[in-house]
């Protein structure tokens, strides 16, 4: 466990796809044995054929928010290896965590935009372990929604390009 993590932690996740937020959280999950939940591997457990709809993507969620609640409350931490780039989204995953006598932590994986499309939409690779079949217009649609963290918010910011551990490790030793 990290020095000075007294309590739980809830670890959040802003960034461009393709931003390097998984890879960031294994390494975060190696080095606190916090509890990975991780949305993309779920939604294929869930849904053999995902897609992404609405309907799908709301059993996901509250499948999860459950989860990281009763995680949470049961002590341990919980890295929610999803995009959390909407604010309200961030808030309500905030409640959960102070209601479980948690921490959230928003950790912003700042990798540039260019770099990010092309690891999320290049056709030649596979992401997370799955097929890449995000477009340039997925991609676009949800890179001009993201709302960056506020002031208010506990933010951790990583560099997505070159990722460095050691780096996290101080961080999150603050």
């Amino acid at each position: 466990m990290i020095r000075g993590m007294n309590k739980p932690r809830l670890y959040l996740f802003v960034g461009y796809p393709g931003a390097g937020k998984t890879t960031v959280a294994q390494a975060l999950e190696e080095a606190t044995g916090a509890v990975h939940l991780w949305a993309d591997d779920e939604r294929h457990k869930m849904f053999p054929n995902p897609t992404h709809s609405h309907q799908e993507s709301t059993e996901l969620y509250e499948r999860l928010n459950e989860r990281a609640e009763e995680l949470l409350k049961a002590g341990k931490s919980v890295i929610f290896d999803t995009n959390f780039n909407f604010y309200n989204d961030r808030e309500h995953l905030r409640q959960i965590a102070e209601r479980s006598g948690a921490e959230a932590i928003v950790i912003w994986v700042t990798t540039p935009k260019e770099i990010s499309k092309k690891r999320a939409v290049q056709s030649d690779m596979t992401r997370n372990g799955y097929e890449v079949l995000m477009s340039e217009q997925q991609f676009d649609d949800i890179v001009c929604k993201l709302e960056p963290p506020t002031e208010s918010e506990k933010v951790l910011k990583i560099d997505g390009t070159n990722f460095d551990k050691q780096e996290l490790m101080r961080l999150l030793s603050q």
